[in-house]
């Protein structure tokens, strides 16, 4: 549950489970204590105080509902550990906690699943209340970010073509490539976004029942485990086919070994 975390965070987290365990009368750490310490460091202190209107909490629970619905559907995406609207940190009203692979390569349909999976708060809002909020401004720096990448830094645009401008930004002081394929540029992470927006409302429109529940109980618990999401909607799709390979495989091996 601590991807890409140094040793020293990880006896942070081991630390502040401790306290919390103490401050709860408690002989020894267990799980939920190691929980509560991981939501405390990556998400920040919780906001007790923060008063938050039935309205806007509902907007809250659609938004991250949506994350965590596109990212259990998409096969590319990382796995949910845990989505959660208490407020946390500064300006935090709510985050889904995933478990990425640690990879060191990444193929365009990861990345774009990826994109899509970010876009999945603002998407449910859309569909749900007919508007938009400031709270997908997170979300919208990062799949900005990614897309301006896949187009000008990985060379995975078929119009910009195979080429990298990171290289050469860094040296330079003016911008490396001219006007117009800024412009090309500018274009294609449009329309990148667009098209992966647009595959975000439609899969939430295809699952909006189950939005609806993921939001309701969002609203009722406000913390969600990946086991909660099972019991709601049932298992995700990409571990049951890899389940089933892997079944298959094995039952594979076991008659040609009769054989």
């Amino acid at each position: 549950m601590t991807p890409g975390f140094a040793g020293a965070e990880i006896a942070n987290v081991c630390n502040e489970a401790a306290l919390v365990a103490a401050r709860r009368n408690k002989k020894m750490v267990d799980m939920d204590d190691f929980n509560h310490a991981l939501d405390r460091v990556i998400g920040g202190l919780e906001k007790k105080n923060k008063l938050i209107s039935p309205e806007e909490k509902e907007i809250i629970a659609f938004h991250e509902a949506g994350h965590a619905i596109c990212g259990w559907y998409l096969e590319h995406a990382s796995p949910l550990v845990k989505v959660t609207i208490v407020p946390r940190g500064i300006g935090t009203l709510g985050y889904a906690q995933y478990l990425p692979k640690e990879e060191y390569i990444t193929r365009t349909e990861q990345l774009l699943d990826r994109i899509c999976m970010t876009f999945g708060g603002r998407a449910a809002e859309d569909i749900v209340f007919g508007k938009v909020s400031t709270g997908a401004q997170n979300d919208l720096d990062q799949v900005t970010k990614m897309a301006y990448s896949m187009v000008s830094v990985f060379g995975m645009n078929v119009k910009v073509g195979q080429v990298s401008f990171y290289g050469l930004s860094q040296d330079s002081f003016s911008k490396p490539y001219s006007d117009e394929t800024a412009r090309l540029i500018d274009d294609e992470v449009r329309k990148l976004l667009d098209s992966q927006y647009e595959r975000a409302k439609e899969l939430l429109r295809d699952k909006r029942a189950i939005l609806n529940i993921l939001a309701q109980q969002l609203l009722e618990k406000e913390v969600l485990l990946k086991s909660d999401v099972e019991r709601l909607i049932g298992q995700r799709p990409i571990d049951i086919e890899t389940k089933a390979k892997r079944n298959g495989t094995l039952e594979e091996a076991v008659q040609v070994e009769n054989i």
